[in-house]
């Protein structure tokens, strides 16, 4: 005998290890199999399950189970990223928790390997958490983008784009976190809004120059005019005015037509080095924005970036690697000097020679960023180079107001790190790129022509605004953890048998006599040598320095420029190179994840059998920085038997937000994130999978609350009576049953409704509708099987005709087996146990066959029995809507009834009598005096109320509370007609007026409609 109840905190454990046991989630062995292949987004080694993880792995499961029972080979590929500053972050917080030696301290080799020690011993937490959930991935196939094989993987990978010219090193801004002092891409930087302040200040004109500056407005009416010496900017960030280097404004600009070409000073630091830089015309000011005039400083703004490139304007970084200003370099004055010599035209120097002049005052160097801003503006307004202005004047002064620096407070957006939550600084630093836009063209056809689609649709549009707008890829981090760049330097190597000007070695080389001969090494622009290791380095080294006319010998690896330049002085027959101590940005090992787990880059049967992947699952805020680059490297490395490029996948699927139950964005500062493993824990797997799974509509954020968790919590204990109702009344498919073959109409209609909605559920996710699909599961084993089959099978059960009892019990279990089966990729415990529970089986649930339902629609018997529901349903409601008590005994009268009718009630008395609580049924030509009518199709049904109910008073009460709803709807009507109310409420207290409105404004008809029938009785 079944247990009364299923109990999820004993069972889903037990049931877990057994589906992982018996090897249910490995590939089917079986080539006649189809494929099917879905890759985990790889979560952090770091993370915890939130609740958008278990979405994201909920729906994966889903589709992964359907399909195993389909009887696909279905690869559910698990993995973890190796998380570079989130992981690093950890373990340094540990080692300070601990008063261990700092990660410096400590050296890259010991910390390292103190990271690998920590992966081990708490990392991957998730994916133990995952099993909680019920994901079905194959484990045994776990994989980490740290792991040897991917390791060999990204190392191909970055050499052949090398070889291929679409890896290189450059010079450009990138986001830099100060904290941790590595670039960072877009996605770890958050734009908050803060309250910040503008200033205004005085550029002045090259030797005292003057011009007429005019303003007008809109009908070009002169409004101001006035002899000006300067020209006035506005700021955000004064600290980086020391590396600015022009002033630009618009072309259409005309106040400022008179000084274009003419130079003007900055205003800050030693006035006998005042340093002059041009006015420059260019499309990005906005001459409506603050004065039309900017800065540009093309080192520490992404947008005066790009001004700087367009103009040939030199890039003078201010910062080091903590945001402070920089002390290296020469003086202030020699580094001045030579700025001045390019603002007066002289030849634009190299990235590297630039980048070696330090704009920094002395006064200022060292000085924290935002030291610096405060010592910045109080020198300038010092010197009266603060553009002034004078309060209105208030009554009672005694004095005129006097002129204050011009300061607007307002808000601005500012860039913070994700996870060291310190203001971002665009830094100019050499890294390595990828050539992203060539690597997109082939990613953006294979979108265009359908190779892969989205689901939905519209989020094509977001994946192509950002691929055909693409910038360079950074793929270099300056940290510990992670791949390591398989780039090797030398210095760059020039020989002369005489004596060159400047630095150099003299050196005697051994040959055939001994000739001595003069080395010039400049380190400044070093010799790249990319390989997978050093050896492959060594030797690309030897073909470079040979090609210079010598063959020195070629050592190392050592770990810095310092340490090669102090080898080659111990020996200078020797070069030594240094390895790149950078590596590789997280994403860049993870857009290989569709074909490195598979064993990429070695021919292996998993890369020929799952490679394209089936459909990607994934959260839309990662389209950038995951599913395109995964495009692109797909596309590139991965090539069919003809050569052509091979998508990863040919489905993506986007999912939505998971919000609170109010549609709040969850957050821990608002104190309303949802942890999904305390719902496991307090309502079980199954029902937290089945309410993600349920509102999973394209396109639609999900609310999640635990009251809903609740009600398919209860959903399930629904599934699980019903069950112990079939064992009670001995249900169960005797060997040769034929489905087909039944004769019991109630027995036709429920396999006919399992027909369609087992095509409803294969609609639904072969579409990638998940809620849709489970929404058919739900109405059919919670309605049609559980409230009405059921109901309409006990009296058959009960009954005298053994053939009919026998045939019912065997449609019965039958259709229960189905309801199991449709429901398993959504509530994979309960169903699993159920299945056990309800017959002896050959095999688990998990890899049985999906329904196979075809010729089994029955017009005839879905029409009769979906009449015979309306009826019940109808009379139910009437019964409620007149506060009649649902058990009393009504009669009913069929007015003007077909013979068609009243042979269907003939067939069906006893369970209309029962079921809907009927003393006597009968036929009429016309509605009986005092009743309620109600119609189904084309027949009325009158319920007689004389004597059952004071209608005088049910007319008075309804009466009422039609007043009463008249009231509500009339004051929210006029609430939400308030404009200022709708614009100013919170939305979701808007949403929720809407809502009580909709339902009161129901309420109101359906108490109408019972008033109507009592007004004609």
């Amino acid at each position: 005998m079944m247990e009364k109840t299923f109990n999820p905190a004993q069972a889903e454990t037990r049931i877990y290890d057994a589906w992982e046991q018996s090897g249910a989630f490995q590939p089917k062995d079986d080539p006649n199999a189809k494929p099917f292949c879905i890759v985990i987004p790889p979560p952090n080694v770091t993370g915890r399950l939130h609740i958008g993880h278990a979405l994201n792995n909920t729906l994966q499961d889903v589709l992964s189970r359907y399909k195993r029972m389909l009887g696909d080979s279905v690869l559910w590929q698990p993995g973890t990223d190796h998380a570079g500053i989130a992981t690093q972050m950890v373990v340094e917080r540990q080692l300070a928790a601990n008063q261990d030696p700092s990660r410096r301290d400590m050296g890259r080799e010991k910390f390292v390997e103190r990271v690998w020690e920590w992966k081990e011993e708490s990392g991957g937490m998730i994916l133990q958490q995952l099993r909680r959930l019920g994901a079905s991935c194959d484990w045994s196939r776990e994989r980490f983008t740290l792991d040897e094989g991917l390791s060999e993987a990204v190392l191909n990978v970055f050499v052949e784009l090398y070889k291929q010219g679409l890896m290189y090193r450059g010079k450009r801004l990138v986001n830099w976190d100060p904290k941790f002092e590595t670039a960072i891409s877009d996605l770890e930087v958050e734009n908050i809004e803060v309250d910040g302040h503008m200033w205004h200040f005085k550029y002045p004109l090259a030797g005292g120059k003057t011009y007429t500056y005019v303003e007008k407005d809109e009908d070009g009416n002169v409004t101001l005019t006035e002899e000006r010496d300067y020209i006035s900017i506005a700021t955000t960030r004064p600290e980086t005015m020391l590396g600015d280097g022009a002033v630009a404004v618009h072309p259409d600009d005309e106040r400022y037509a008179p000084i274009v070409g003419e130079l003007c000073e900055i205003p800050v630091g030693p006035k006998e080095h005042r340093r002059l830089i041009p006015i420059i015309t260019d499309e990005y000011p906005d001459p409506e924005f603050g004065s039309g005039a900017v800065k540009i400083t093309g080192a520490h703004d992404f947008n005066d970036y790009e001004v700087a490139k367009r103009n040939n304007i030199p890039l003078y970084r201010l910062m080091d690697t903590q945001a402070a200003m920089r002390a290296d370099g020469p003086s202030y004055d020699e580094c001045a000097a030579k700025a001045q010599a390019i603002a007066r035209g002289a030849d634009l120097p190299s990235e590297a020679e630039v980048d070696a002049i330090n704009l920094v005052p002395e006064d200022y160097r060292g000085l924290d960023r935002f030291e610096a801003r405060e010592k910045i503006i109080a020198d300038i307004t010092a010197e009266g180079l603060a553009v002034m202005v004078t309060p209105e004047a208030k009554e009672g002064d005694e004095e005129a107001p006097q002129p204050i620096p011009l300061v607007e407070n307002k808000k601005i957006q500012q860039p913070f790190g994700d996870r060291s939550n310190v203001v971002i600084e665009p830094m100019l630093t050499d890294q390595w790129f990828a050539n992203a836009g060539e690597l997109a063209k082939e990613a953006i056809a294979a979108v265009e022509d359908g190779r892969t689609t989205f689901h939905p649709k519209n989020w094509e549009k977001t994946y192509f605004e950002w691929m055909r707008n693409i910038q360079p890829w950074c793929v270099s981090r300056q940290l510990w953890w992670g791949h390591q760049i398989p780039a090797w330097y030398g210095p760059s190597y020039r020989i002369s048998e005489t004596r060159p000007e400047g630095d150099a070695k003299e050196v005697v080389f051994a040959g055939e006599e001994p000739k001595t001969v003069w080395l010039q090494l400049d380190y400044r622009a070093p010799q790249v040598f990319v390989a997978e290791d050093f050896e492959g380095a060594q030797e690309r080294a030897r073909e470079y320095y040979k090609s210079c006319g010598l063959e020195p010998e070629v050592v190392g690896d050592v770990p810095s420029m310092h340490d090669a330049e102090e080898l080659e002085e111990a020996a200078p027959r020797a070069v030594a190179l240094w390895r790149d101590p950078d590596v590789l940005d997280t994403w860049f090992s993870s857009a290989l994840w569709p074909f490195s787990t598979l064993g990429w880059p070695d021919k292996t049967p998993e890369v020929a059998k799952f490679y394209p992947n089936t459909v990607l699952i994934t959260a839309f805020d990662i389209i950038f920085f995951w599913v395109a680059r995964m495009m692109m490297q797909g596309l590139h490395f991965m090539k069919d038997e003809d050569g052509k490029p091979q998508v990863p996948f040919k489905d993506v699927y986007i999912h939505a937000l998971v919000r609170d139950e109010k549609g709040q964005k969850m957050s821990k500062s608002k104190g309303n994130v949802i942890d999904p493993l305390e719902l496991v824990d307090e309502y079980g797997a199954d029902a937290v999978r089945f309410t993600l799974a349920a509102q999973a509509g394209q396109g639609r954020d999900i609310r999640m609350s635990t009251q809903r968790v609740e009600g398919y919590r209860n959903f399930g204990t629904k599934l699980w009576n019903a069950a112990r109702f079939c064992e009670m009344n001995e249900c169960a498919v005797p060997a040769g049953f034929d489905p087909s073959n039944v004769t019991q109409t109630v027995n036709k209609w429920i396999l006919a409704e399992a027909q369609s909605t087992v095509a409803a559920v294969n609609k639904g996710l072969d579409e990638y509708r998940f809620n849709e699909a489970a929404a058919a599961a739900y109405r059919f084993v919670w309605n049609i099987f559980c409230d009405w089959h059921l109901e309409f099978a006990k009296p058959l059960f009960g009954g005298e005709d053994a053939a009919a009892k026998a045939e019912t019990q065997a449609t019965t279990a039958y259709v229960l087996d189905i309801a199991l089966k449709i429901l398993h990729p959504f509530m994979p415990f309960v169903t699993e146990a159920l299945w056990a529970e309800t017959a002896k089986r050959d095999t688990q649930l998990i890899v049985a066959d999906w329904p196979q339902l075809d010729g089994l629609a029955n017009a005839d018997a879905e029409a009769e029995m979906s009449w015979l529901i309306d009826v019940i349903t109808n009379i139910r409601s009437l019964k409620a809507e007149m506060n009649i008590a649902p058990g009393k005994p009504l009669n009913a009268v069929l007015v003007g009834a077909s013979q068609d009718i009243l042979d269907r009630v003939e067939r069906n008395r006893p369970l209309l009598a029962r079921m809907a609580r009927l003393e006597e049924i009968s036929a009429s030509n016309s509605v009986p005096p005092a009743s309620a009518p109600t119609v189904v199709g084309e027949t009325v049904i009158a319920l007689p109320l004389d004597g059952v109910i004071d209608l005088d008073a049910e007319r008075d009460r309804l009466a009422k509370e039609l007043k009463k709803l008249d009231g509500e709807i009339m004051r929210l009507e006029k609430k939400l007609g308030n404009a200022k109310f709708v614009a100013n409420a919170p939305e979701e207290v808007v949403a929720g007026e809407k809502a009580k409105l909709a339902d009161y404004t129901a309420q109101k008809t359906k108490v109408s409609e019972a008033l109507g029938r009592l007004e004609t009785a």
